[in-house]
């Protein structure tokens, strides 16, 4: 869910306490769920001939990498659970295989998924297998025709709930969820809806907007983060598009005229530029890092026409709201309108002349085609399950990430689980941007988790470490980089 960002951390970890982050845990970790039992096919068999042997399952295409077997997969899903005769759609999955001997990460970003062997940082901690699917109606996993209201949170975990009873026949021992952003959020509904399945959940950046028409806690992040200085140039250079409106206008007319853009989604020109203005400041704390403000024109108002257009065009992409930036990502908007809630956030330094549509509900980038009504209860139902019933849970935010001013938090009947911030990171924080403690921490609770922790570290937690090597090919830790305002 995309462009890696260019010069994303590797910040050097800081000594701290768990009090930093905010850890919610309600007592003494808790003992591994019960193992599962393993299926009977012949251990002899070559691994592909095991995975192609479930029903539903096809082989795409096989990759090579040394240590591993990478498989592009299509898997028979039902368009809808509930009803299961009722049609069927391929849903595009990948498998990189290490061992049955060794557990696996269940992992997916809540978009389409990588065709290129990749490890996530759970899978380089344990030394495991991971799977990656595709979130349904993501092409080319989505039905044909396409029924729109299949499209839940509630089904794309009957997704994972498939693939994971069909993969665990071949792939015996302990499991972990995972995601980034939207695949956090994603792994989190898994958990909430299929709660027996993994045996632990390692959540990263995932946002909570439990009440869609509450949004203060993004204006009181935006007051705040950073420093004033880079606030303030931010603020200047995103007001100055709004005051340049009509030239800078222009000049996106013959952009889009160059590439073939049109907005008809969105509803013309003009709503397309203000969009993406005021995406400006929020991908900029999304994807960068306080030391890029140096980037930033330090005089918005003295500053050519060329710079504003390429600083706002570097950070929010003059494509994304053309029809044909939105139209991979209809599915996101989909369920931003219907179940997941999307951010509304105030300008009080733009004057309000200069603001004509402020930020535009999901309804705005999605063809009217198809039909859409929110669901207000969904996400507060999952608030609720992950405060009272969480087990083997971590979430991992960025300090300076925008998506956390909404997160998932802990209540007292939580068990080993815990929410962690690493300091001074964005959307692409994990377990290595921690703080020394929160890091060894939440290491050593993933290696408990998938049962490779050595008594050493079960004892004592400073001496976790991941299993394997980084890898600078396979653990690509850049944040993808998603022009416009997404998860």
């Amino acid at each position: 869910m995309r462009k890696a960002l260019r010069g994303l951390l590797v910040l050097t970890v800081l000594i701290g306490t768990l009090s930093t982050a905010g850890t919610a845990t309600a007592g003494p970790a808790v003992a591994h769920r019960t193992a599962r039992t393993t299926g009977t096919a012949d251990e002899n068999k070559d691994i592909l001939d095991r995975l192609l042997a479930i029903p539903g399952m096809s082989l795409v295409e096989e990759k090579p990498y040394t240590g591993y077997r990478f498989f592009v997969l299509n898997y028979t899903q039902p368009v809808d659970h509930r009803h299961p005769s009722k049609g069927t759609f391929q849903q595009r999955i990948t498998v990189l295989h290490k061992d049955t001997a060794r557990p696996t990460v269940f992992y997916t970003g809540g978009y389409n998924v990588s065709v290129n062997p990749s490890r996530r940082e759970p899978t380089q901690i344990v030394d495991g297998n991971q799977v990656s699917m595709e979130y349904r109606f993501f092409t080319p996993s989505r039905p044909d025709p396409a029924d729109w209201s299949k499209l839940d949170i509630w089904q794309a975990a009957g997704d994972q709930h498939r693939i994971f009873r069909a993969l665990k026949q071949i792939y015996g021992q302990k499991w972990i969820s995972t995601g980034g952003s939207k695949g956090g959020m994603t792994a989190t509904y898994y958990e909430r809806f299929y709660p027996r399945d993994m045996d632990g959940v390692v959540a990263y950046v995932a946002p909570n907007d439990v009440v869609n028409d509450e949004d203060s806690a993004y204006d009181r992040f935006f007051a705040q983060v950073g420093t004033k200085e880079c606030r303030d140039r931010l603020n200047a250079v995103q007001r100055e598009a709004l005051v340049r409106r009509e030239p800078l206008e222009k000049k996106y007319e013959q952009y889009a005229a160059d590439n073939g853009y049109t907005f008809t989604t969105i509803g013309g020109l003009d709503r397309a530029y203000e969009a993406v203005v005021l995406d400006y400041v929020w991908g900029f704390w999304q994807y960068s890092l306080l030391k890029d403000c140096d980037t930033i024109p330090a005089d918005a108002a003295h500053a050519t026409d060329e710079a504003i257009w390429d600083s706002v065009d570097g950070i929010s992409g003059f494509s994304a709201y053309t029809d044909q930036g939105l139209e991979t990502y209809t599915p996101y908007y989909y369920q931003a309108g219907t179940q997941l809630g999307a951010p509304t956030i105030h300008f009080p330094y733009i004057e309000k002349k200069y603001v004509r549509y402020g930020y535009q509900p999901p309804r705005n980038f999605v063809p009217r085609s198809i039909p859409m009504r929110f669901q207000p209860g969904a996400m507060r139902d999952v608030d609720t399950w992950v405060r009272r019933h969480a087990n083997h849970m971590l979430f991992v935010y960025g300090q300076n990430d925008p998506w956390g001013a909404e997160r998932f938090r802990l209540g007292s009947k939580a068990r080993d689980s815990y929410v962690f911030t690493a300091p001074g990171l964005n959307h692409g924080a994990n377990v290595a941007g921690l703080v020394a403690d929160e890091k060894a921490l939440a290491t050593a609770r993933i290696l408990d988790w998938a049962g490779v922790a050595s008594a050493t570290v079960r004892a004592n937690p400073s001496a976790a470490r991941p299993l394997a090597r980084f890898d600078a090919r396979l653990d690509d830790r850049d944040v993808e980089r998603d022009m416009t305002l997404r998860p």
